[in-house]
């Protein structure tokens, strides 16, 4: 399959699936005059039909399309078994004494009511040119057939198009009238939502309620009035750009001086006493003792071998 081709199906079936809700597995009803030529081009059916419909497939027989091929001539013994593998789809037509055409049998399946819909979403795929025409005045049916061993699948009909595009006016009819409702479930107004620009993040109002409405007792019954513009003052410097000021030290003047309670709260937190450390607090008139120097033991035994030398 050559990929523009390719693209347009690809594209024909999400349409599809859009207004109509065609989903995977597709559906897909097969005559006997398919099964038989797709076997005389040596072709994979049900390959092709995934290829063509760009999804997985759910293939499937009537009970008039089996009679055919059990009444096909030359007899095709390996297409009636292959064909027993597919999904049989009753059509009620096997108490009758001759099999219905595909015209009937198809037309009785895809649209039993004749109220032109496709309800069960079936994928029509047949050789018959009567049966394709047939399906074209039903909205919403896909059409595939094997053309000289290339499967095609045909553009959307006339009566489909326009099915298709009757929803998409009702669709944009129905935004313009709910457009404003205080309930409606569509596209939301730009003044009911404010942004915290303090922490960047979007928030909704709630009717009635907030600082851009009016409540619904006041006024004119809820009605809501924009938010004024915010005023911005002179920016300020860049804090990195900006020398720090250096904090003085403690015992300068213009500091602050020591409490004492602040310093008994940490003797208290580290487990001493002013009684256990009495030069913590503050200056005293007692006088200060040297600091005890240390002999090492090294040199004190140098000096004891020295004096010993000399007596000598």
């Amino acid at each position: 399959m050559r990929g523009k081709r390719s693209k347009q199906y690809r594209k024909l079936m999400q349409q599809y699936g859009m207004t109509f809700s065609f989903r995977e597995p597709y559906q897909v009803l097969l005559d006997a005059d398919i099964i038989l030529d797709a076997a005389r081009y040596k072709m994979d059916l049900i390959g092709g039909l995934q290829r063509t419909l760009h999804g997985k497939i759910k293939p499937m027989i009537t009970q008039c399309s089996m009679r055919h091929l059990y009444g096909a001539d030359p007899r095709a013994p390996n297409q009636i078994e292959e064909a027993k593998q597919y999904e049989r789809r009753r059509c009620n037509h096997h108490t009758l004494e001759e099999p219905l055409t595909a015209l009937e049998c198809l037309s009785s399946v895809v649209d039993p009511k004749e109220s032109k819909t496709n309800k069960h979403r079936y994928v029509v795929a047949s050789q018959d040119q009567t049966v394709r025409s047939a399906m074209r005045q039903i909205p919403g049916v896909p059409l595939v057939y094997i053309n000289r061993s290339v499967m095609i699948m045909e553009p959307m009909a006339d009566a489909t198009e326009d099915a298709r595009e009757k929803e998409e006016r009702g669709k944009f009819r129905l935004g313009l009238k709910s457009r404003g409702r205080p309930g409606s479930t569509l596209k939301r107004k730009r003044e009911d939502w404010g942004v915290d620009e303090s922490r960047g993040e979007t928030q909704q109002h709630q009717p009635g309620l907030g600082e851009d409405r009016i409540p619904n007792n006041a006024g004119d019954e809820g009605l809501s009035r924009k938010k004024g513009k915010k005023t911005r003052g002179p920016k300020e410097p860049n804090p990195l750009s900006v020398r720090k000021s250096k904090k003085a030290p403690i015992g300068e003047e213009g500091s602050e001086p020591i409490n004492e309670p602040v310093i008994s709260s940490k003797l208290s937190d580290t487990g001493l006493n002013s009684e256990e450390n009495p030069s913590s607090i503050g200056p005293t008139n007692a006088p200060i003792k040297p600091k005890r120097k240390r002999k090492h033991k090294s040199g004190a035994a140098s000096l004891e071998s020295g004096g010993v030398m000399v007596a000598v």
